[in-house]
C-alpha cells in the first residue's frame, strides 16, 4: 500500500508518478480527507489533554479536601466527547485505508515510461534466439495433440481455467519441480517451505491483491448457511510466502531471506527478502 506520508504531503509528485501507470489520483479527495483527518486528530488530542489536566485538578482538589463533584461531571462529559471523536477518527481512518488500498504501487524510478512494448528497454541479452524451419506451435496445441494435456477433463472435474496433465507430460512437470527445488535449496541456499493454499484477507492485502483484484479471486463460503468466510484460495505462492514475515521487524543481519516451495518456480524480490515461488 502507498506510504501514508506520501498521501499527507505534496501530492503533485505522487500524481505524476501514478499517471505513468495510467492511474489518475483524485487530488481533491485526498486533500479534503487529509484536512478532515488533521482537524479531527487535533480535536481528539485537545480533548485528551483537557481530560488529563482535569484529572490532575480533581486529584489536587480531593487532596486538599475540596469538593470536586462539578469538575468530575465536566470530565465525564469530556470523556464522552473523546469517545465520540475517537470513533469518528477511527471511521475516517478506515475510509482512508480502503481508499489507499485502491492505489497502485509507485513505479521504480529506473523503469522506463512507455505506451507499448516498443518502449521496453533491453537490459541484458544472453545467447542467440533459435530459429526454426517450421511453424512454431502453441504448447497447449502440442499437449492436446499428444493426448497429454486434457482441458476437457479438467472442465468436467472443476471448471474452466484448469487442466489435467497425463503420462510423460505429468512426469516432466514433476521432474521440473524436483529439479528446481533441488537447484534452489542445494545450490543457492533457499529454505524449502510448505505453506497453505488458503489465506485470509490480510495476506492478500499484504501482497496487493485486495481489494483491487477481488473479482479475480476465489473466495470461500460456508455452504451450510451461505456465510462468507475471510478465506481465499491463493492466486500464487507469492501470497503466503511473502506474508511469512508480514508484521515482523527483521534484523538486517537476517537478510536476505530466501524461500522456495513446491510447484511452478519463479522469483520475487521484496526489499531485501527474496522469495522463490512454487505456486
Amino acid at each position: 500500500m502507498i506510504d501514508p506520508k506520501l498521501l499527507r504531503g505534496d501530492l503533485s509528485d505522487l500524481q505524476q508518478q501514478l499517471a505513468t501507470r495510467g492511474y489518475e489520483l483524485d487530488m481533491e479527495f485526498w486533500q479534503t480527507i487529509e484536512n478532515e483527518r488533521k482537524s479531527l486528530q487535533v480535536k481528539t488530542e485537545e480533548l485528551q489533554s483537557r481530560r488529563n489536566a482535569g484529572a490532575k485538578q480533581v486529584g489536587a482538589l480531593k487532596k486538599s479536601g475540596e469538593d470536586a463533584s462539578e469538575l468530575l461531571a465536566e470530565m465525564q462529559s469530556v470523556s464522552g466527547e473523546i469517545k465520540a471523536a475517537e470513533d469518528e477518527l477511527r471511521t475516517l481512518q478506515e475510509r482512508i485505508t480502503q481508499a489507499a488500498l485502491q492505489i497502485p504501487n509507485i513505479p521504480a524510478a529506473d523503469v522506463p515510461v512507455g505506451t507499448s512494448e516498443d518502449d521496453n528497454v533491453e537490459v541484458r541479452k544472453w545467447g542467440t534466439p533459435r530459429t526454426f524451419d517450421f511453424e512454431i506451435q502453441d504448447h497447449t496445441h502440442i499437449g492436446e495433440t499428444l493426448g497429454m494435456l486434457d482441458f476437457e477433463a479438467a472442465t468436467k472435474l472443476t471448471g474452466s481455467r484448469f487442466n489435467v496433465l497425463k503420462g510423460q507430460l505429468a512426469q516432466l512437470h514433476r521432474a521440473l519441480i524436483q529439479f528446481m527445488l533441488n537447484t534452489h535449496t542445494m545450490k543457492y541456499g533457499y529454505l524449502e517451505t510448505y505453506v497453505p493454499y488458503i489465506v485470509n484477507s490480510d495476506s492478500l492485502k499484504g501482497t496487493g491483491q485486495l481489494p483491487k483484484f477481488e473479482d479475480d479471486l476465489f473466495k470461500l463460503s460456508n455452504h451450510t448457511n451461505n456465510d462468507e468466510m475471510d478465506f481465499y484460495l491463493i492466486p500464487t505462492a507469492e501470497v503466503p510466502m511473502t506474508n511469512l514475515v508480514r508484521g515482523e521487524r527483521l534484523d538486517i543481519k537476517e537478510l536476505p531471506l530466501k524461500f522456495t516451495r513446491i510447484r511452478h518456480v519463479s522469483v520475487v524480490k521484496l526489499a531485501h527478502t527474496v522469495v522463490i515461488l512454487a505456486a
